[in-house]
């Protein structure tokens, strides 16, 4: 298999395993969003060191020790992602999985903003008409609710926030996730002793099956992440580009067909709003993605002729 064709695997398998999490998160009730979180964060770790102790790579941790600033980038990449969790956990838990979903529709265009905001990049006219569109839809969509999506913006900016600071870092995937775990583990196990302490957690004292899926969640979170790592390292932006919205298809289609969540005529008009901002910024992405190739590609051939005797 090309590596290509390998990129597009990966990412495919791991934007279904993102698309259908929903259902695996509701097969851990009783237990409570921070409760599921926890685990998640104490299992993970588990999951990642024995890979990488597989791979023999534990190494990596004295060389990042000697990097303070990096250290305290993965501080807040680790709590980034420990909110974008618990939010996520939290809106599937309390019925609202069509939020969530909008969550991470509108994320790529909140990638777009942070670079207007933090990096002082220039958008093109057709970036701010997608921005445009998706402000509308957010307008909309808070009119439907009565209030902000709020939980939709948050799990678009902190995943949005998570990979900038992660793309600053430059961490390999396993390596990255592990110290990130690692930074929220203490307080983790912390929170799960006194659960249990106090008689209030449900590992051990449902059943077996939900106790192996609670310490399953490290794996269901360690995995798809690997997988995604995998596919960016092999594809193209706009590939990569493509296929992001498979998650929150399937998301949305997990909210309305199997959990029979509300979807009103204002709420379906404020995501149409959102896909065709995201139709817009794909458009444009592909065509610069396009631009830019042929231009280095021309570039590559003059000099190639100016270097020719």
């Amino acid at each position: 298999m090309t590596p290509l064709r390998l990129g597009y695997l990966y990412g495919f398998v791991a934007y279904l395993l993102w698309g259908f999490f929903p259902l695996y998160l509701r097969l851990l009730r009783p237990a409570g969003p921070m409760e599921v979180l926890a685990h998640r964060i104490v299992w993970s770790v588990v999951f990642v060191a024995l890979l990488l102790a597989a791979m023999r790579n534990i190494g990596f941790l004295r060389a990042l020790a000697r990097r303070p600033r990096a250290l305290a980038g993965i501080g807040i990449a680790a709590a980034l992602i420990a909110v974008n969790w618990g939010t996520y956990i939290y809106g599937v838990n309390s019925d609202r999985v069509v939020e969530t979903a909008l969550g991470y529709f509108i994320n790529p265009l909140v990638v777009v903003l942070l670079g207007v905001t933090v990096l002082r990049e220039r958008l093109r006219p057709t970036q701010w008409l997608a921005l445009g569109i998706c402000a509308l839809a957010v307008a909309v969509l808070t009119v439907d609710y009565g209030r902000l999506p709020y939980l939709a913006l948050v799990l678009a900016f902190s995943f949005a926030g998570y990979g900038f600071v992660k793309k600053r870092l430059g961490l390999p995937a396993a390596e990255g996730l592990f110290v990130e775990s690692a930074a929220l583990a203490l307080p983790a196990l912390a929170y799960l002793g006194w659960l249990t302490a106090s008689g209030d957690g449900t590992f051990g004292q449902v059943s077996v099956w939900h106790s192996v899926l609670l310490v399953l969640a490290g794996a269901a979170t360690a995995i798809p992440l690997l997988l995604f790592a995998g596919a960016a390292n092999r594809l193209p932006l706009t590939g990569l580009g493509m296929i992001q919205y498979l998650a929150p298809v399937l998301q949305l289609g997990c909210g309305v067909l199997i959990f029979h969540e509300p979807m009103p005529p204002a709420r379906l008009a404020g995501f149409a709003l959102v896909w065709v901002a995201l139709i817009v910024f794909t458009i444009d992405a592909v065509r610069h993605s396009r631009h830019t190739r042929a231009a280095t590609r021309l570039a590559r051939q003059t000099e190639t002729v100016a270097t020719t005797p």
